[in-house]
């Protein structure tokens, strides 16, 4: 299933929101990608509390630290650096489909798709031959995904699959059921000494 990528009517932002506030563009961080990564997970742009930390997925609620902790040690009791290596470690590359986009707020179906900057997705597959599988991090970036880069990715050998959303915006799931839909995609290509 395909999400609905089109901009939300001017009239349905937060009435609270300033028009600067409104028309601000987000932009994303550099990847995280260490020697020979097997699995790519990518999220859509980060949100205001990330980007206010500089950190990935930095909003508490979030379930992608917690879900790492159990798949690669790279736990929220750990420093963020220390995330990061651990993330390396187990062979886990992170980034966004996203480069830069206006988003009032923090949540997805607030991208406004007509600003959107797309990542050099497939320069990195190229790169990194070591990516076996891209993971999306939610709906809404497997659907970026294939409307932008899909088809021009360098290669054919790769799995994709859209993993439930991290966000605790996406609560169809609890957070056990997240877990393991997860473990069941990323287990069989993390590194594991």
């Amino acid at each position: 299933m395909i999400t609905d990528l089109t901009a939300r009517p001017a009239a349905t932002l937060n009435r609270d929101m300033s028009a600067a506030e409104a028309n601000e563009v987000s932009r994303g961080f550099p990847p995280v990608v260490g020697r020979a990564p097997r699995v790519l997970v990518l999220g859509s742009l980060p949100g205001r509390a990330s980007l206010e930390a500089g950190q990935y997925y930095a909003q508490p609620q979030n379930a992608f630290w917690r879900i790492m902790g159990a798949l690669c040690a790279a736990g929220p009791e750990l420093g963020y650096a220390q995330r990061l290596e651990a993330l390396e470690h187990a062979g886990v590359a992170l980034w966004d489909v996203l480069h830069a986009a206006e988003r009032p707020g923090s949540l997805d179906a607030s991208i406004v798709e007509a600003s959107a900057e797309i990542n050099d997705v497939g320069g990195m597959i190229a790169r990194h031959r070591t990516i076996r599988l891209i993971g999306f991090n939610g709906q809404k970036a497997a659907a970026i995904f294939r409307r932008n880069v899909e088809a021009t990715l360098p290669r054919e050998d790769l799995t994709l699959v859209t993993l439930p959303s991290t966000s605790p915006a996406y609560a169809s799931l609890r957070r056990e059921q997240k877990l393991e839909r997860w473990r069941e995609a990323l287990a069989p290509h993390l590194r594991a000494d």
